[in-house]
């Protein structure tokens, strides 16, 4: 009987790895993307411990205070605990503190607390954190809610047991109170501003006696229990026998300590570590879970959980539940606690592209919260983001938020004042921040008259913007057209959407940057990266066209020509000119190792590329080179991606493929099929119905589609529709190792284009 059920359960562990996985956060590897640098980057990302859009993650922090890279694969020391918000490294942190155990005196500063710790004594899931930190003989545990997070820190037998709090160093204050076995604080510290009365208040209860307590004033000791200062820190102590366990309750808030408390008592209430553990634990698996699938190798499982884990962090929630139950959130724009919604820590030129898309088709709920954090923003700061670090940060490029609040209501979002987003997008169309260059649209009086952004006017990045802001303009007469207004009052951003054509160079084949009196600027290289472009160069944003392949096509002069300039950018060696940077920028170097030619996957602009030739009767191509894509550039490692992730967009290219589709523009009910990765995948809608995605005969050598179904009916378009998925159905997919170059190829097969809709 013994034997028997040792072999039961042997079966049942094997079942649950590698048939019907339950335990999804178990394939996540928060490591993935963090053997990265600053001049090449494997994903710039960090183990968030977290729950999915929750207000604050946590990370071990390996990197100096104030390092965007806080926390590096190849590091050695951990020297905190640090309480984030960081999108990325480029854009830093805001909302941040550091909590660090330590054993003996004057290990104060970061340099001097800092431990010597292995990956291998290191335990990372998205729920649950844990090390061993060396040179204390200290175990860390740290897990998740929205707003807090518990740690049980497991010490060795010693009379000097330490904890640190470092407030950070852009003026920071703490107060211990021992007698409560609490200390509380606020941090000031941030990267993007300017932030208006900008504080993270904390609170923290430790539930063992405090008999040591002490503050600094950086690493001088301060004279009580009390400290405001530029760089506030406080040691609190106690003796410990080997193995005792001692667990700290913390939270924050951004409106004030009163709320940090509540947060802290409302989401952790009496539950033990390993009841917020389990919490956190099951709230991953329910998320993850409205995604299965079935019928890859482990490698590619673990990759997808893991770019789905990376999916489900920004924009992350900024807003509150205040005493009376009302939602709240701290203002950047006003520097006061305002009613409703807010998100932040995205940038729109990455994610209009996949991530908030995926989130209108699996998690439309939570994007009908960020839409009304979008309305937020407008009524509070007078504009929509472009990138949110918690204010208007000035970085990249791009009108995009048009295309988020587009996509978000032509796919069926509802319930939230649409008409004020209306409002906002139309003012971000045509005004610009004289402050700001990357709120509204700078440069937007010569868009409006020239049909262009010009070269010669001392705006960087002009035809990257002229072709951003065309999209745009598609993406504003297209909510225009669902919302019902008069063609008489958005003809005119269909007609601006055309501007692409503006930039067009038949001589080269080639997009380009124009001058004022509308001649080319000259010399052109196509291998110039910046200057007219942003992050890339013309090989990379001449397919930036979403909304009117069917245009760019006629341009080339046919789908032959158009779908042979698609070769090119894989036929062409990695060669490239970075005289406008002055030296190789991580990007470039990215595009250079991968050894796919001009392709730059490591950055967004060219993400699209390898689907458009679903648009010239080659879809066949668009099934190899996506299937390229996966399998060369992802694995679930600390070196795992080929460029930043980028809050969620590289992976979501991933998790779209991986399903066997991708939106290409948003703002139009389509998305483009290339070839699914998985034998099966099961979308569970928050409608309740049920998407199953078939491809029985899938492998490694089969990546190309030979015949599709829908619902048992013969499928032949190279497109499905989101109105039609939202019914829920089955797609099935009859793969082969050869193309079949007669599916998909007639004119109505393609995917939607502005110019097709004009016929």
């Amino acid at each position: 009987m013994k034997k028997l059920l040792t072999i039961t359960f042997l079966l049942t562990i094997i079942f649950r790895s590698y048939g019907q996985q339950t335990d999804l956060a178990a394939l996540v590897n928060p490591l993935m993307g963090t053997d990265s640098q600053y001049d090449l980057s494997n994903g710039n990302t960090y183990p968030a411990v977290a729950v999915p859009w929750g207000m604050n993650f946590w990370s071990p922090q390996t990197g100096k205070m104030g390092d965007g890279w806080m926390y590096t694969y190849d590091a050695h020391k951990i020297r905190g605990f640090k309480q984030t918000h960081q999108p990325s490294p480029w854009m830093n942190d805001y909302g941040q503190f550091a909590i660090m155990p330590v054993v003996g005196k004057g290990k104060v500063n970061q340099d001097a607390r800092a431990s010597w710790f292995s990956h291998k004594a290191e335990v990372t899931k998205p729920y649950y954190y844990s090390v061993y930190l060396a040179d204390h003989d200290v175990t860390t545990e740290i897990t998740p809610t929205e707003r807090a997070a518990q740690f049980r820190i497991t010490y060795p037998k010693s009379d000097e047991s330490f904890i640190v709090i470092d407030a950070l160093d852009r003026g920071s204050y703490i107060k211990v109170y021992p007698e409560q076995k609490k200390i509380v604080g606020y941090s000031t510290k941030y990267a993007r501003g300017p932030l208006k009365n900008f504080k993270n208040f904390f609170v923290i209860y430790v539930d063992k006696p405090i008999t040591v307590a002490k503050t600094y004033k950086d690493s001088v000791e301060n004279n009580g229990l009390e400290v405001d200062d530029k760089h506030a820190l406080a040691v609190i102590g106690f003796k410990t026998v080997k193995g005792e366990k001692v667990n700290l309750r913390v939270a924050s808030s951004f409106v004030s300590i009163e709320q940090a408390d509540l947060n802290l008592k409302r989401e952790l209430a009496g539950d033990s570590f390993d009841q917020t553990k389990e919490k956190a634990h099951t709230t991953w698996n329910k998320t993850l879970g409205r995604l299965t699938v079935e019928g890859g190798t482990d490698e590619q499982l673990r990759t997808f959980y893991s770019c789905l884990y990376r999916m489900l962090f920004f924009p992350n929630k900024l807003y509150e539940i205040d005493a009376n139950n009302k939602i709240v959130h701290y203002s950047p724009h006003t520097g006061k606690t305002e009613p409703g919604y807010k998100f932040a820590g995205t940038g729109f030129w990455d994610t209009f592209r996949a991530l908030y898309p995926f989130l209108n088709l699996v998690y439309p709920s939570i994007n009908k919260e960020m839409q009304q954090g979008l309305i937020s923003d407008y009524k509070e700061g007078g504009w929509l983001p472009e990138w949110s670090s918690p204010g208007y940060a000035d970085i990249m490029i791009g009108n995009n938020s048009a295309s988020v609040v587009a996509d978000a209501y032509i796919k069926g979002g509802r319930g939230y004042d649409i008409n004020t987003l209306w409002d906002a997008v139309i003012h971000g169309a045509n005004n610009e921040d004289a402050k700001n260059s990357s709120i509204g649209r700078r440069g937007v009086k010569y868009y409006n008259e020239l049909g262009y952004v010009p070269y010669d006017v001392k705006i960087n990045e002009n035809a990257a913007r002229t072709l951003e802001y065309a999209y745009d303009d598609f993406a504003i007469y297209s909510l225009g057209k669902a919302l019902g207004k008069p063609e008489s009052e958005i003809a005119i951003y269909k007609q601006r959407s055309r501007n692409y054509r503006n930039l067009f160079d038949k001589s080269t084949g080639f997009m380009r940057g124009k001058n004022q009196d509308g001649t080319f600027a000259s010399p052109f290289s196509p291998l110039k990266w910046g200057d007219a472009f942003t992050e890339g160069n013309s090989w990379h944003y001449t397919w930036s066209v979403f909304h009117d392949i069917k245009g760019l096509i006629n341009l080339y002069g046919g789908n032959k020509q158009f779908a042979n300039k698609l070769d090119s950018v894989f036929i062409m060696p990695p060669v490239f000119d970075d005289s406008y940077y002055g030296g190789v920028i991580h990007e470039i170097r990215e595009m250079q190792i991968v050894n796919m030619g001009q392709y730059a996957h490591g950055n967004q602009p060219i993400q699209h590329m390898t689907y458009l030739y679903n648009y010239a009767a080659e879809p066949w191509k668009s099934q190899y080179h996506v299937r390229e894509v996966m399998d060369k550039l992802y694995k679930p490692t600390p070196d795992g991606y080929c460029g930043d992730e980028d809050n969620g967009q590289t992976s979501a290219w991933y998790v779209f493929s991986a399903m066997g589709f991708y939106p290409v523009c948003p703002a139009v009910d389509q998305y483009v099929i290339g070839s699914p990765l998985f034998k099966k995948v099961t979308l569970k809608l928050e409608n309740g119905k049920t998407v199953t995605i078939n491809a029985a005969n899938n492998s490694k050598a089969t990546r190309y589609v030979n015949t599709v179904t829908v619902d048992g009916k013969p499928y032949t378009r190279n497109w499905l529709s989101h109105s039609a998925l939202q019914k829920g159905g089955v797609i099935n997919f009859n793969m082969s190792a050869q193309p079949n170059k007669t599916r998909g190829t007639g004119a109505a097969d393609a995917p939607y284009s502005l110019s097709d809709n004009e016929k």
